[in-house]
């Protein structure tokens, strides 16, 4: 029986050995257990000085933003380092064929960044998977600079937006940035990612951005809903303006999945305590910012005793280790809750942006119409 049992064991390890590290690393998903492992992926970057992202195509601009500084030394000179994007245009960011992951985005856009939209499409679809205005998609949805160090978005001095979702693609990526604005924008940017095999199970990457200002008496926020196909939420950013004295984060967020109605299966017990802080986020009387790898209060704008006058709030959550599967659909909602008098809840009229992150089967479901610019606008 022991003789027995170790065979067992033994061709159970081996399975798994097997499985594990005798499949050819598609260069994805990389780690510090496993950069030691060799691939056949192709590493790529799009920029203004590589449109394209072609082998050995870069620097070779002759014309670009850097041209007069570049005059005395000329091509490869930082010819091309950023693109002017004219008002009310739309510029190509990237398009790449075959397939693949986007694995950075780094951007430092000038201008309001609520008038800069974002948007992301996958193989041949015609509608995006991703439309956010730009700073919302960074977690800055307040046009001011907050520093953020989690692990899928980092925010650096000064205004230097990153991140790092995977997001992998089977036959083609284009990437856009409308600009909205009166006014012309210069933009840096560069894009990296992989050329390589895609799993059979990955899904496509999406984010989706919603305003409410003010939310009606005694309405809930919808932050998701008819969301149809297969897949996993994967994170969550508010930009949430206080109307009224007091808390304001009494409320819960709701998960409703595969089916649920009037209940969700995933009730939460409080904003804050989503966002994992406790008790309003206080230390010793004063909101207390925080950034960590999958949450925080990155983002505490005070009055300042003359125009300025509401408070505002930025929070991330990221659902890197515990992403929410559904299975046929998902909708997700928070309440806005404070306090009134005599202990009793006060349903509260805030200003609410959202931008959510999930991936999903293909094809998707069609995302609500984009605010108008005047609803966009920060007020």
């Amino acid at each position: 029986m022991k003789s027995i049992s170790y065979l067992l064991g033994l061709a159970c390890f081996l399975f798994v050995f097997s499985s594990v590290y005798g499949q050819k690393f598609n260069g994805l998903d990389t780690h510090m257990g496993n950069l030691y492992r060799t691939s056949d992926a192709k590493t790529r970057s799009i920029s203004p000085e590589n449109f394209t992202g072609e082998k050995g195509k870069g620097g070779m601009a002759t014309e670009g933003t850097g041209k007069h500084a570049s005059q005395d030394l000329g091509q490869g000179w930082k010819v091309s380092p950023s693109v002017e994007i004219k008002s009310k245009t739309t510029f190509t960011l990237a398009e790449i064929t075959g397939q693949g992951a986007i694995q950075h985005i780094w951007m430092t856009p000038t201008g309001k960044w609520r008038y800069s939209i974002l948007r992301i499409y996958w193989d041949d679809e015609k509608e995006p998977s991703v439309e956010v205005p730009v700073g919302d998609f960074f977690c800055m949805g307040w046009q001011q600079y907050a520093p953020i160090t989690s692990l899928a978005v980092a925010v650096n001095p000064g205004s230097a937006f990153n991140c790092y979702w995977t997001m992998p693609f089977r036959k083609k990526c284009r990437i856009t940035m409308e600009n909205i604005a009166n006014e012309s924008m210069m933009l840096y940017y560069q894009i990296d990612y992989t050329l390589t095999d895609i799993p059979d199970d990955a899904a496509y990457f999406h984010a989706q951005f919603r305003r409410v200002n003010p939310l009606p008496y005694k309405q809930v926020y919808t932050l998701l809903d008819g969301i149809k196909g297969k897949g996993q939420y994967v994170g969550t950013y508010i930009a949430w303006g206080v109307n009224s004295n007091g808390w304001w984060g009494e409320g819960e967020m709701k998960f409703y999945m595969d089916g649920d109605k009037d209940f969700p299966t995933i009730n939460g017990t409080g904003l804050e305590d989503y966002f994992c802080g406790s008790y309003n986020f206080d230390n010793k009387g004063k909101y207390q910012e925080f950034s960590s790898p999958y949450t925080g209060l990155h983002q505490v704008i005070r009055p300042d005793g003359l125009y300025q006058s509401q408070q505002r709030f930025g929070m991330y959550r990221w659902h890197i280790t515990d992403p929410i599967r559904f299975d046929k659909d998902l909708r997700v909602t928070v309440q806005a809750l404070g306090w009134r008098d005599g202990g009793r809840y006060l349903p509260l009229k805030d200003d609410i942006s959202s931008t959510v992150f999930w991936y999903q089967t293909e094809p998707h479901a069609g995302f609500p119409k984009l605010p108008t610019k005047d609803e966009l606008e920060v007020n």
